[in-house]
């Protein structure tokens, strides 16, 4: 049997302690992890995030050993049109949109795709590196030079995305192809945690031995760092072992499959 590169994970999706419902929504299994997060403010986050967590995994399931960047692509893009199918349904769902940060593996070849401010991280050999890039207009202002990183972490307008899935622009996610090695350990998060958690923070609770620490002590730390926000987190070690078939964890708002548009819709992509 051929040995492949997996991840081995534990995740954890919290309402918080300020909002009443949950609109992050996730899944993680042993070739894919995702996490999106219904944009703040806008009308059914948690549809737009369940949807798009469950079209993106339906897409992974279907299509063992496809290409991992192409595939996370399209199914973005199927994700919009899922939203935009959803909004003709339903008007009062006019402005629904969500991030996702996805990590998806065929077993040799890895890839992220990142729309919006979600953030996965990685943790290699005790060293902390952000792969993802915010695609908020702080975020864009600080790569101009216009405002400091003090400055960005105190801005009204952190929260402002430029980039999500909805059902008005057709998502062109940034895919960055990753070397991922046996011992890595990724942590893909929901801005509930990034918002109150430091880099340093991070990089201490990520080096915990075992994953459900790790889990649980993030989402306890950014609870009590006085986090206003859903908290979602994902911690994965990328391990080599024998191909298994895929299945995975659903979070959050994704559990109830009332929040997806339309399950039947989702059949495989015979382009993937």
């Amino acid at each position: 049997m051929s040995v492949v590169l997996q991840f081995r994970f534990d995740a954890r999706s919290d309402t918080g302690r300020v909002r009443t419902n949950n609109e992050d929504s996730g899944f993680a299994g042993p070739y894919l992890l995702c996490v999106a997060d219904g944009v703040g403010g806008a009308a059914a986050g948690e549809i737009a995030s369940a949807t798009t967590t469950y079209v993106v995994s339906a897409r992974a399931l279907a299509h063992p050993g496809h290409e991992p960047g192409r595939l996370l692509a399209l199914a973005a893009r199927e994700a919009h049109a899922q939203l935009v199918a959803g909004v003709a349904a339903d008007p009062h769902r006019t402005g629904m949109a969500t991030t996702l940060t996805a990590v998806l593996t065929d077993g040799v070849h890895s890839a992220l795709a990142q729309v919006g401010d979600s953030r996965a991280y990685l943790l290699r050999a005790g060293e902390l590196t952000q792969l993802s890039h915010d695609q908020t207009l702080v975020q864009e202002m600080l790569d101009a030079g216009r405002i400091t990183e003090a400055e960005a972490a105190a801005s009204p307008y952190r929260h402002v995305v430029m980039h999500a899935i909805d059902a008005d622009e057709v998502p062109e996610p940034d895919i960055l192809m990753l070397a991922l090695q046996p011992g890595d350990r990724l942590l893909l998060c929901s801005d509930g945690v990034t918002d109150v958690l430091s880099a340093a923070a991070l990089q201490m609770l990520l080096g915990l031995d075992a994953r459900s620490m790790a889990t649980d002590r993030i989402v306890r730390a950014a609870l009590d760092a006085g986090s206003r926000d859903n908290v979602t987190v994902i911690v994965a070690d990328v391990v080599d072992a024998p191909g298994i078939v895929a299945n995975g964890q659903v979070l959050g708002a994704g559990i109830d499959l009332d929040n997806v548009v339309d399950p039947s819709a989702v059949r495989p992509l015979r382009s993937a």
